[in-house]
């Protein structure tokens, strides 16, 4: 109980800067997938803030300060991902996630494979159903003489 108080009354910028893992053996699944998530999102976004750069300050800004800052970027976006998947709060929330997934009782193969067939099916039929009324009420809205 006093670890826990210890924990929660930990400031997040003490938290921030901690090195260590917060419960480490604990939802390492959920908290990968996460971490890779948030890398990916890093990732493309530095790509994307290069290419606007680029765009900007075309030749005003040196290839090597741009490419700096865009590394500084993924450094620190990297490393804010890291800290956030182990941020208590964040990290026992991700934690009871893969807790509660392992609780979900997953559909077969074949149970997947009919239930899509069914959910295709149904959207094909309520796309033509629509494209019939549309049809069908263009057609009076004309005859009676409302500009479309």
């Amino acid at each position: 109980m006093a670890k826990q108080k210890a924990v929660a009354s930990s400031s997040f910028w003490g938290e921030l800067f901690r090195l260590s893992a917060y419960k480490k053996r604990q939802g390492r699944t959920a908290r990968q997938v996460t971490f890779a998530t948030m890398a990916l999102i890093v990732l493309v976004g530095s790509y994307r803030f290069n290419i606007w750069l680029r765009a900007i300050f075309q030749e005003s800004v040196s290839p090597s300060m741009r490419v700096g800052v865009v590394w500084a970027m993924v450094a620190i976006g990297l490393f804010l991902s890291y800290r956030l998947v182990n941020y208590s709060r964040f990290a026992d929330f991700l934690i009871a996630v893969e807790a509660e997934m392992s609780k979900v009782s997953w559909p077969s193969r074949q149970e997947l494979i009919r239930s899509s067939i069914v959910v295709i099916a149904t959207m094909f039929i309520l796309a033509a159903v629509l494209f019939a009324y549309d049809i069908v009420l263009t057609w009076l809205f004309q005859t009676i003489g409302v500009k479309l």
